[in-house]
């Protein structure tokens, strides 16, 4: 099925945007695993719209329903059903969209796979919308990170031309991390949010919308986890982080910056901190060979601009087969980079999670409780 992820740790999500609801199944977690639905519940809030005029109208409240895999609020071992109902839909929007294929959109490509049988409302299975399970059930990973003290967050590091200070790839500590979820535009400098805003307020003026990089870190991972050449841990991560709508590129440390630089200098020397090996710069984002050195894992992805615009565009009526114009209609929003930064962060964990349980076994968390912060 194109819908699950994972091998020993498997996530199965399913819905539409306009359906009754989204969900998503977890099967793999850990038994006796206490979980904090308060923590669970303000991820969650990170990716709702915000109050502020770039984002959509839409207002959902995304309250989880948790139908099995949980009892007196450990974890069973058993799978972990979710779903979160859909309250505010307005299909009529999409009236048009059965024959007018929206630029940017999966519209055509969806129509063809699914020889006009797929669901366009609010993009249906292909709509952003589907990242709210992604968030919980990275949330509930993320949570049992924890218990061998693996952090991961991330930065705004570009909109547009406006771009934030980077990760000290090899200083990014849980402090900044922990710092960053509190914020609603996640950012090192904060002169930067404001300038993020105004972008995003122009394009918005415009009828147009921008897109952006997110950067994250993932600390704590032990070296040694990954194993070539397919369930490498770049190849494990970009697999998932591909899998989120609008996601363009992923790299990882320097990325395609490396190419500009001599192998001397993109080479990261190893020395011993107190008998630990580590590197003094992290070009390579803590992997080396496709497995983690024990360096923070540093990675990049490249959101593209909101396709959904108001602005009119030039496309194909399917059912007539003529050129058009469309003016898409609804609501959206004029940028998704902030929204998608919690959806990032819940793929890396998944990954992680998955990639852990696969080598070291299950019993590598045991019945943890789960840390604060």
């Amino acid at each position: 099925m194109s819908s699950i992820f994972g091998k020993s740790l498997k996530i199965s999500v399913f819905g539409e945007s306009h359906g009754p609801a989204i969900g998503v199944v977890i099967d793999g977690l850990p038994s006796g695993i206490l979980l904090d639905f308060e923590a669970i519940g303000k991820e969650m809030g990170r990716r709702k719209p915000s109050l502020n005029a770039y984002s959509t109208k839409r207002s959902e409240p995304d309250e989880v329903e948790i139908i099995s895999g949980v009892l007196n609020g450990r974890t069973t071992g058993t799978p972990l059903c979710a779903i979160i109902r859909n309250q505010d839909t307005r299909s009529q929007d999409y009236d048009e969209m059965q024959r007018l294929l929206r630029p940017g959109h999966a519209d055509y490509t969806g129509f063809v796979r699914y020889k006009g049988y797929n669901d366009v409302r609010g993009s249906g299975h292909f709509s952003g919308r589907l990242t709210a399970p992604i968030v919980f059930a990275g949330a509930v990973a993320s949570q049992i990170l924890k218990i061998r003290d693996i952090y991961i967050g991330s930065h705004i590091d570009e909109i547009y031309d406006v771009k934030d200070v980077g990760f000290d790839r090899t200083g990014v500590s849980k402090e900044q991390l922990m710092i960053l979820k509190e914020m609603d535009l996640p950012v090192n400098d904060m002169s930067c949010r404001n300038e993020y805003l105004e972008v995003i307020e122009k394009a918005k003026s415009n009828g147009d919308s921008v897109g952006g990089v997110i950067e994250a870190a993932i600390i704590g991972l032990p070296a040694g986890l990954g194993s070539p050449i397919f369930d490498n841990v770049e190849a494990k991560l970009s697999s998932f982080l591909f899998s989120i709508p609008a996601v363009k590129g992923v790299e990882f440390g320097e990325g395609f910056n490396i190419t500009k630089l001599f192998g001397s200098e993109a080479n990261d020397s190893f020395y011993l901190d107190e008998g630990k090996v580590r590197t003094r710069t992290n070009n390579n984002g803590g992997i080396n060979g496709g497995i983690t050195n024990g360096m923070p894992v540093i990675l990049r992805v490249a959101i593209k601009p909101t396709s959904s615009i108001s602005i009119k565009q030039n496309t194909v009526d399917i059912k007539s087969h003529e050129e058009a114009v469309l003016k898409v209609r609804g609501r959206h929003d004029a940028c998704i980079v902030p929204r998608a930064v919690p959806v990032i962060e819940g793929a890396c964990a998944i990954a992680v999670l998955d990639m852990l349980i696969g080598q070291f076994g299950i019993e590598y968390f045991g019945e943890g409780e789960i840390k604060n912060g």
